[in-house]
């Protein structure tokens, strides 16, 4: 049977006040594993999104409630027979993880349910990870002879490099709660609050002005590739070209003016 629905969906709503996306990996019969065709399509999603100059964020996650993505696919890798092969495969999961990297709005990661391998580099990827209690995640490559890598390069500057360690060599999995008290994950909640809790973190977005919070994501980008001086300055220069338009000057004014309100009222 032909395949009708796309491998992702992607939406762009303004129920909150501005526009945010949510981008769904759309595999669930397969717990969302991704395959070449489903890689492309996710980049070209990401890509378009990136420059879309009004986005606010974006919310990565998966069909169904199984999985938020099972890993690379098993099935695609065992066909793969030379090195120059399976360099252009393991060049597409980068492709997906870079592309969540390079959108300038903040990407909230959505998980629930399984979260193995390429999946898990995915969320390494997005900013802010929210899980649901029942999420389970790992690493299993080397049970399938091949190391971890691409975005599996991220783990270390969120669970150190012990945990890393642990993770990638023994290949066995862990818990929502083992995840968050790592640093893997920022926020663990029950199924049915996942929703509220990610709208929680973007009601927190929109409530700072647009370009900060792109400028803060940038920085931050920096910061991960750059020794301490270098990044010290980085942030000095950002600071700086952040006085090119009004925002600055906009959002502080409404805060003394808020602030002044609120003085006033309790003197009053």
């Amino acid at each position: 049977m032909s395949r009708t629905e796309p491998l992702v969906l992607s939406t762009v709503d303004d129920g909150l006040g501005e526009p945010v996306a949510t981008v769904t990996i759309n595999n669930p019969r397969k717990l969302n594993v991704m395959n070449s065709a489903l890689m492309e399509e996710l980049v070209s999603v990401l890509q378009q999104l990136a420059r879309h100059p009004a986005l606010r964020a974006v919310v990565l996650t998966g069909a169904g409630e199984k999985a938020f993505v099972g890993g690379a696919d098993i099935r695609e890798m065992g066909t793969i027979d030379n090195p120059s092969d399976a360099e252009e495969f393991i060049s597409r999961v980068h492709a997906c993880c870079d592309a969540v990297r390079s959108v300038p709005v903040p990407v909230i990661a959505r998980v629930r349910g399984y979260t193995f391998g390429a999946g898990m580099e995915l969320a390494a990827a997005c900013d802010v990870r929210i899980a649901t209690d029942d999420s389970v995640f790992g690493m299993p490559e080397v049970r399938l002879g091949i190391p971890s890598v691409v975005e599996a390069a991220l783990l270390p500057m969120l669970i150190g490099w012990g945990r890393t360690r642990e993770l990638l060599l023994f290949a066995e999995n862990i818990n929502a709660d083992t995840a968050a008290a790592w640093g893997f994950v920022e926020k663990v909640v029950s199924a049915d609050r996942l929703d509220d809790t990610v709208d929680h973190y973007l009601r927190a977005l929109l409530a700072s002005p647009p370009l900060a919070i792109r400028n803060q994501k940038k920085l931050i980008r920096d910061w991960e590739d750059l020794p301490l001086r270098a990044a010290v300055n980085a942030g000095i220069s950002a600071f700086a070209s952040a006085f090119t338009t009004d925002e600055p000057r906009s959002a502080m004014r409404e805060f003394l003016q808020a602030q002044a309100e609120r003085k006033h009222g309790k003197g009053g």
